[in-house]
This record gives structure tokens, sequence and C-alpha cells, in this order.
């Protein structure tokens, strides 16, 4: 698989996002599946793993401590602090140092780790003076518990200040075809200060593959069901978007997955996409993906038959759109 800089590191230009296999989508597999799929994963050539307190309310991370820990010195390891679970059990947003600290402190115990490569602020609480956070995180560095720091659904100005207090080595947003809310800032800014720019759901949550073609199929605690696009009223209308770019991948020779990780590796050569998924054949297809050199004028024709101008609906409701400091269209 080819390379790219992931901060200081050199990984497998696509990762392995490991929240399907705990959390959001309604089907968390088995531990021991769990364990399977993310060794095959590494040996198929991945040496980029991703998850977050978050996932599973910490449970990912222990599913990739138990699965990978004694392959430690394969893959470059990334998690996220700043979302979780309060006192009570209920998901909270807060940049509060000592909850930051000990969400780190309980990361290393559940990943089995004597560090983490790349430690990302989830989400900024947009309370907190980010420079405050950056240099919680960046205490943590000094102390080796981390090795470099992240930064999630930012804007660019927010990346611009939190970089000037620290180094930031990576901004990690929702970046497909049909989410292009990045190209308004933000990967201009990461170029302009060398830093790496992670594209989670890279297949748009599905949609790019073209096998979800109902919504109605999707299970109750499916956290599709909750964003405007996927809403009933809406997707049948985005699904006529669709027809198009599954017309031009099959005239390429390329599957939709392939077309989705090759449309995101094109767009920049510090953009790192990163799916997930439960589907070991889904994992081979997208990193078919990343072998694909797309013309720019395949990658035209893409970007103007979805986007920001025909997709219909928001990509996030507006409540949990008020937790997110991006740039909007």
């Amino acid at each position: 698989m080819k390379q790219r800089k992931l901060g200081a590191f050199d990984v497998s230009a696509l990762g392995f996002g490991g929240m399907n296999l705990s959390h959001a989508y309604g089907h968390p597999v088995s531990e021991d599946e769990g364990v399977r799929i993310l060794h095959s994963a590494l040996d198929m050539g991945v040496t980029h793993f991703d998850t977050a307190l978050q996932y599973g309310f910490g449970k990912n991370e222990m599913l990739i401590g138990k699965a990978l820990s004694h392959r430690r010195s394969e893959f470059t390891l990334a998690s996220k602090c700043g979302m979780g679970p309060d006192a009570e059990g209920k998901r909270e947003i807060t940049n509060e140092p000592a909850k930051l600290r000990a969400a780190c402190e309980g990361a290393l115990t559940r990943l089995r780790t004597e560090t983490i490569d790349l430690y990302y602020l989830h989400r900024w609480d947009q309370k907190t003076p980010i420079e405050e956070t950056v240099g919680v995180l960046a205490e943590l560095k000094r102390e080796g518990k981390i090795q470099s720091i992240g930064l999630s659904e930012v804007s660019a100005d927010t990346l611009r200040r939190a970089h000037k207090e620290h180094p930031i080595a990576a901004v990690q947003s929702e970046y497909s075809l049909w989410t292009r809310n990045p190209e308004i800032a933000v990967l201009d800014a990461c170029r302009e200060l060398g830093v790496s720019f992670v594209a989670f759901s890279p297949m748009a949550r599905g949609f790019l593959s073209g096998k979800l073609t109902d919504v109605a199929t999707l299970t109750e605690k499916d956290l599709r069901r909750g964003m405007p696009r996927f809403y009933p009223e809406n997707y049948p209308q985005n699904m006529a978007l669709l027809q198009p770019y599954l017309a031009l991948a099959k005239e390429l020779g390329h599957t939709p997955a392939e077309l989705a990780i090759a449309w995101v590796m094109a767009k920049g050569d510090h953009i790192l996409p990163l799916p997930g998924t439960v589907n070991l054949n889904h994992l081979a297809e997208n990193i078919s993906g990343t072998g694909i050199n797309l013309s720019a004028d395949i990658v035209a024709r893409l970007d103007a038959m979805i986007g920001q101008h025909n997709v219909v609906g928001a990509r996030y409701n507006p409540k949990t759109q008020t937790e997110i400091d991006t740039e909007e269209f």
C-alpha cells in the first residue's frame, strides 16, 4: 500500500477507523470477531489505527488493546479525548484539564500501551480557550504519554490558534464527495502549516458504496437515522445523484468504494482517508482504491456530480451542528 505522512509518522495511506466495531451503526461485532478483523487489517498492510474514548465509552480502545498490543511496534496508534461519558454515563463534551488527563490515563490502560502516537481533541467545547486545551495536551506529550497532538472537527482559525501554542500533527474531519466543508479553508491551512489531514467517512457513511438503497433498513440505533441527509424525505433525492457516479465507476473499471477512496487521495498528498468497516472484503476494496491515480479530468467530473451544490440535507441535525467548530457552506 502507498505510504503517507501522519505528522512525523510514515503510515499506510489508508487508515482503519475502529468506531464501526463498537459504536454508532447499531451492529457492533463480538470481541472475537473484532480481534480477527483488526489482525487481518494489520496483516493486509494497514499501519494506522484510529480509536476514541467515545467509541463504546472505552470499549473500542479496550478491543484494540487486546487485539494488537502484542504487535504494538507494527503500527501507529491514534485515539481521542474531550468527548465521552460523564459521571452518570451520558455523553458529554468537555475540555476540562482533569478530564482530559483522566481520559489519557485510562486510554493508556485500555490500549495496553506506554504511549499514544497521536492524541486528538475529539471536540473543542468552545468554552475553554483552545490554547489552554492544547497546553494540557502538550504537558501529556512532555510526560511521554502521547507523542503528538491532533484536533478533530475544527475550523482553520482554531487550527491556527492551536498551532501557535504547540505544533499540531493532524486534523481529522469528515471529508468525501458529499461533505466538502474542509475545502473552504481547513485543507489549505493544513497544507500551509504542514499538518496532515485525516478524512473520516470518505465513503459518505456508506452512501458512496451504492449498497444503502433504503434507509428503512437501518437499525434503530444507527446514528444515520438522525442525520438529515438520510431522512426518508431527503435520501431518495440524494440517491438520484448517485446514479451518474455508479456509472462512472463502471466506466473506469473500479468499484464505487475504490473510486471514493481514490478521489480523496487525489485531493492532496497530505490527506489520509480513514474509512471504517466490519467487512474484510470491503477493507480490501478500500485498500485497492489507494492505488488508483485519477486524472484531473475525472476528479473534475466527480466534483461536479456530487457536492454541496446538490446534496439534499445538512450533515448533522441542528443540535449536533452546534457541537462542532467547522466552516459550513
